[in-house]
């Protein structure tokens, strides 16, 4: 049957639910006596119940029908006697189709096969669904339809909610691993007048009353850390993020972060911390270290490796911290035979390509990368021994970035500097200035310390085997049709 015939059905039942049997057809308020995966933990027989859910099986035999009703928890068997054609629950039943909300009321039995059951003695109708779900319960297959209709992808799908309710556990068991180290969480403005914090291209708006120009946020660094100057020694914020950019399975242009900055530390304690916080969660979540992962193992046994960014880049491609954008891009060049091009000859404009090469080799055991160029981290402290490195780190897992972490620069006249600089070598953003006000934050004095980004959705996606972005998200970005 057509879609058009099948919601003109549903409605000529949902006229005879109000009309003939004078049935409010989107009831209210239902109490039910448990959910369904804790009826069926605590099961005894001739137990009144009532429970409420979705209609997602519905079969005759005789005088009988078998329905299936499905909640958040889970799934029990109906059984519906349909000895009396002029009885409520007959007609009722009747008007009932695949998709439809109801509570039911009855009691608890089982089946001459076994089956746990309930027999129901009343149906309420909570919801009448116009629509028919995906055909025969196969679950709803096509990848860009599961997306855009996010809501039939949970009901038709049982792995895509057990995905997302792990995706929940996850960012709770982030907030108790921080909470017990005396992490304070706090929530900085996503409008910002200046987007700053990361490189990347801002969503742009006006704020009317002010007639102000305003920004989507790239980053909470620069809010996070004036925190620390005002004295907050350990903050956290579990963080929406949004960047102008490309869509790929790893990148949506809304994504969820996690930033941590701890006063007094610096970036091997943002190590360990990060060590700490994702081998546990691999742990609870899978119940192993070991991690499949598209085929693939992750060991996320810790101490996870080191590895010196400066010392590969040199050893690929005889590149030094120090060297002009021109003799880098020479040097690439030689390298990759490949044409390329450059919107603006900088060093981070050749270095975004080098990072580009070295993504195709795929590390899937976590590594830590330390010793990144400090032109590239104009916000972090650089080494005592080498001012051209800075003291930072970039953890790897499965191919992607998942974290990275700073000693965060302190000093406001090199901080100064640095972002002065900085607008020169950045083709990113388009910024053309500094936040003023940052600045003066940090001549108030900010303490040494560590900071921390993890990119929630990447490891949901790690955590979960799953191959895109959009997976992990509920409701990702989509192109209009």
């Amino acid at each position: 049957m057509e879609v058009d015939e099948i919601k003109k059905v549903r409605l000529e039942k949902l006229k005879q639910l109000k009309e003939d049997l004078k049935i409010a057809p989107y009831g209210g308020k239902f109490e039910v006596s448990s959910n369904i995966i804790q009826t069926l933990d605590n099961f005894t027989e001739e137990k009144d119940v009532r429970l409420a859910g979705r209609l997602v099986g519905n079969r005759s035999h005789g005088k009988v029908m078998f329905g299936d009703l499905q909640d958040q928890t889970g799934r029990i068997q109906l059984f519906i006697k349909l000895e009396d054609k002029d009885s409520k629950i007959f007609r009722i039943c009747k008007s009932l189709d695949i998709g439809d909300i109801i509570g039911v009321i009855g009691n608890l039995f089982i089946t001459k096969t076994g089956q746990k059951s309930v027999r129901v003695k009343e149906i309420v109708f909570l919801c009448k669904s116009l629509m028919s779900l995906p055909e025969k319960w196969h679950g709803l297959k096509d990848v860009e339809v599961r997306y855009r209709q996010r809501y039939v992808d949970l009901i038709a799908n049982e792995e895509v909610r057990t995905l997302f309710m792990k995706r929940s556990h996850i960012v709770t068991a982030i907030r108790s691993y921080l909470d017990e180290r005396k992490f304070l969480e706090v929530e900085t403005p996503m409008l910002q007048p200046m987007a700053g914090g990361a490189r990347g291209r801002p969503f742009k708006s006006k704020h009317n009353a002010y007639d102000l120009e305003v920004f989507l946020r790239i980053a909470p660094e620069l809010y996070l850390k004036r925190l620390l100057v005002g004295g907050f020694e350990r903050v956290y914020e579990i963080n929406r993020n949004f960047r102008n950019e490309g869509i790929s399975t790893r990148h949506n242009p809304e994504f969820t972060m996690l930033e941590v900055y701890q006063a007094y530390a610096n970036y091997e304690d943002m190590m360990t911390l990060t060590e700490e916080l994702i081998s546990g969660l691999a742990k609870d979540v899978t119940g192993s270290y070991n991690v499949n992962y598209q085929g693939q193992e992750i060991d996320f046994t810790p101490p996870w490796g080191r590895r010196s960014f400066a010392n590969i880049i040199k050893e690929k491609f005889d590149i030094n911290a120090t060297d002009s954008a021109s003799t880098m891009l020479e040097k690439v060049k030689a390298k990759r035979k490949e044409k390329f091009k450059l919107e603006k000859l900088t060093r981070s404009g050749v270095m975004k390509i080098v990072e580009e090469m070295l993504e195709e080799e795929k590390i899937m055991n976590p590594v830590f990368f330390i010793d990144y160029f400090a032109f590239l981290s104009p916000l972090a402290k650089t080494r005592p021994d080498n001012d051209a490195v800075a003291e930072r780190f970039e953890c790897f897992i499965g191919g992607m970035e998942i974290a990275n972490a700073y000693s965060e620069q302190n000093d406001p006249i090199v901080q100064r500097k640095k972002l002065m600089e900085d607008l020169d070598d950045d083709v990113e953003t388009g910024n053309r200035a500094v936040d003023e006000d940052f600045l003066t934050a940090l001549e108030y004095g900010m303490p040494p310390a560590g900071g921390l980004g993890i990119g929630i959705d990447r490891l949901v996606m790690l955590l979960t085997d799953s191959p895109s972005i959009r997976d992990v998200i509920l409701f990702p970005l989509l192109k209009p049709l």
